[in-house]
């Protein structure tokens, strides 16, 4: 009687080692994972507000108006309207129209 006792308290006390070592370790590999996503959205955030700075510095119309001046009037020409995406969609299926014309125009060769 005391020695079964004693067999299951143990089987179940090592069980529940083991168990908590396992979600240990889970956790602690979740927590790096969590940590390296957090870095690089740190990064990415860092990037964005680098790009809005460039981007609100390059369309200043004291920038602009400089570099008109560098160029002259007469060699500036607007961009096309055909040339202007209104979302990424558009780009992206005229991008692969152009790939797609690379690659068959390479496996003729």
């Amino acid at each position: 009687m005391f020695k079964t006792k004693f067999l299951i308290f143990s089987i179940l006390f090592i069980s529940l080692l083991v168990i908590t070592s396992a979600i240990k370790n889970k956790t602690r590999v979740i927590e790096k994972k969590i940590s390296i996503l957090h870095k690089e959205i740190l990064i990415k955030k860092k990037d964005i507000n680098e790009t809005q700075l460039d981007f609100y510095y390059l369309t200043s119309p004291v920038e602009i108006e400089r570099k008109l001046s560098i160029i002259g009037f007469n060699n500036y020409h607007p961009i096309k309207h055909s040339n202007i995406f209104f979302n990424i969609s558009d780009f992206t299926q005229i991008q692969n129209k152009i790939s797609n014309l690379k690659d068959i125009n390479e496996k003729k060769f």
